[in-house]
């Protein structure tokens, strides 16, 4: 009869199905599926650990570049022994920035290769990055001449492939597009945060025996003889100890993304595992690391290699995996995508050098606004600058979640690229304003720094919004994931090759303009730059990252 086969070890048809349904349901459920139509907040992000040693080094990245800023001029004018001017000045403070991102252009693709190979991955690019920026960091902060500050700054450049890795392993943590918005946001949130930080520790610390002589000044407390020999390297001191804490960091503690690479051996991560177990002073797992069940995309920390099992007709090894020729990779979106990035990092370059050199250059007593600038010394110049970071941090934070997720990424990018030339526009007039104090001292008074700062929320606000707009823009161009560490390689290349040219155009423009007596012309200039990136705009699409579809891909 039926019923006495309950006990049988061979369980009915309807009871094998019931059993595997109630396995299969418990399978899913470790983790728990996200909600498809719940809300998308900072809490709801995955990984935050990983995208939060992502964010530390994009700041510390960035926080070397921000705090040069405020004291170039003034630097520069230190190691000139022939032509001292200001024009002259300017146009160095340009090329000096361009070393750095010329650099990049010629290395950047190279590193985006390097991180896409299986011989290398996103985390050793990144540790090379890091580390040979810091050690081109202490070379520029005793360089004593032009050309051995410039030398340093193309060493750090060439070295420097970290912008296009971090994009690329954010992009490869977080897989759902509802996350990118948010997940791309801590790219300029660290930018933000680095621009607060770097220009007012810059001012401040530039020849601190002068601006701080109660700390470094002789007989002080920080009083070395090697601070007042060589008065400008301690902000360059401090960020090669960022930046090389930074990589023990990632060393330690970050995972491998790439596709190639996930799964390998990392030695940092082993002794990082060991560490922590002798801390925690538990027994020896012999070789074996728990599972962490409730993060299904993290690598095990425990490269300890186990015995692979039998792979079935399904699976295929690695090595297999189909790759999209570079030949192929130039879509006609790609290339829209790039140039139109080019145009935005030209402006964006260019703004940066000219702002500090006009925020610096000394007033005049001629009262037109193509005379003069604002005359500020450095440490107030570092103040200035800082409120970029200020701005954009306050804006991320409350008025880019929302409206970003009400428009659209591409909406966001079109719409606020047009606050860039009205900032461009407005930005000379600030020299015609009344002033507190009279030529050459620095300009001052409630005027002038409301007027500096609606200028800044101008720029800020569209810089806000289309930042990180133009980041998942790049990233989703890609026609195929296994070129997507290539594609953001390009981005970096394409991105530092116009940040050298701008600020080298702008500063040059600029300086022809003290020279000539009509200093708007460099602002007009990158306006007019601006408005031709608002053009170009129009002409992209947000795409899917994987548009070619390739032989075997239905098989990874």
């Amino acid at each position: 009869m039926p019923f006495q086969r309950r006990n049988s070890l061979s369980p009915s048809p309807l009871a094998r199905r019931l059993l595997d349904d109630d396995a299969e349901k418990e399978i899913h459920q470790l983790p728990p599926p996200p909600k498809k139509n719940g809300p998308v907040s900072w809490s709801s992000l995955p990984r935050k650990g990983q995208l939060a040693i992502l964010f530390l080094c994009r700041f510390v990245d960035f926080l070397q570049v921000a705090s040069l800023q405020a004291y170039v001029f003034y630097q520069l004018k230190s190691m000139a022994t022939g032509d001292k001017s200001d024009a002259a000045v300017s146009t160095q403070a340009g090329l000096l920035q361009g070393c750095f991102t010329g650099a990049q252009v010629l290395t950047a693709i190279l590193w985006g290769k390097a991180a896409d190979a299986p011989w290398c991955g996103r985390k050793l690019v990144l540790i090379i990055g890091l580390a040979g920026t810091a050690v081109s960091c202490i070379g520029y902060g005793y360089a004593t001449t032009f050309a051995w500050a410039a030398f340093w700054r193309v060493v750090g450049g060439g070295i420097n492939g970290t912008v296009g890795i971090i994009r690329t392993m954010i992009s490869e943590i977080i897989v759902d597009k509802k996350y990118q918005s948010r997940a791309f946001l801590i790219l300029p949130m660290s930018f933000n945060l680095a621009n607060m930080i770097g220009p007012v520790m810059g001012g401040f610390l530039a020849d601190a025996p002068t601006s701080l002589p109660g700390l470094f000044g002789e007989g002080a407390i920080f009083g070395f003889d090697w601070i007042r020999e060589y008065p400008y390297a301690l902000p360059s001191v401090l960020n090669a100890m960022a930046l090389a804490v930074t990589a023990i960091v990632v060393f330690f503690f970050l995972e491998e993304t790439s596709k190639e690479r996930r799964g390998k051996t990392d030695i940092g991560l082993h002794i990082a595992f060991r560490i922590r177990q002798i801390i925690r002073q538990s027994p020896s797992t012999e070789g074996y690391a728990p599972v962490q069940m409730a993060e299904p995309a993290s690598l095990s920390v425990e490269p300890v290699a186990l015995q692979p099992m039998s792979p079935t007709p399904s699976q295929k090894p690695s090595r297999s995996r189909t790759t999209l020729p570079f030949s192929r990779i130039w879509t006609r979106n790609v290339v829209l995508t790039l140039v139109t990035i080019a145009l935005y990092d030209f402006h964006l370059g260019a703004f940066a050098n000219v702002w500090a050199l006009f925020l610096s250059t000394p007033r005049v007593e001629n009262g037109s606004a193509s005379a003069h600038g604002l005359g500020m010394p450095a440490s107030r110049v570092g103040v200035a600058t800082s409120f970029l970071g200020v701005l954009g941090m306050l804006l991320q934070l409350t008025l880019y979640p929302p409206i970003s997720a009400r428009l659209g990424t591409l909406r966001s990018f079109r719409w606020f690229l047009v606050g860039f030339p009205l900032a461009y526009f407005a930005a000379p007039l600030l020299a015609v304003l009344p002033s507190t104090t009279l030529p050459p001292l620095p300009a001052g008074g409630f005027l002038i720094w409301a007027s500096i700062i609606i200028v800044l929320l101008l720029q800020v606000t569209a810089r806000t919004f289309t930042l990180p707009a133009s980041i998942i823009l790049l990233n989703n161009c890609s026609p195929h994931p296994s070129v997507l560490g290539t594609v953001h390689g390009l981005g970096q290349s394409v991105s530092a090759g116009f940040r050298t040219v701008g600020p080298v155009v702008g500063g040059w423009w600029y300086g022809w303009g003290l020279e000539h007596g009509v200093v708007a012309a460099g602002w007009y200039g990158v306006a007019a730059m601006s408005v031709v990136g608002c053009v170009s705009a129009l002409w992209i699409y947000e795409g899917s990252g994987h548009e070619i579809v390739l032989e075997g891909d239905d098989e990874q």
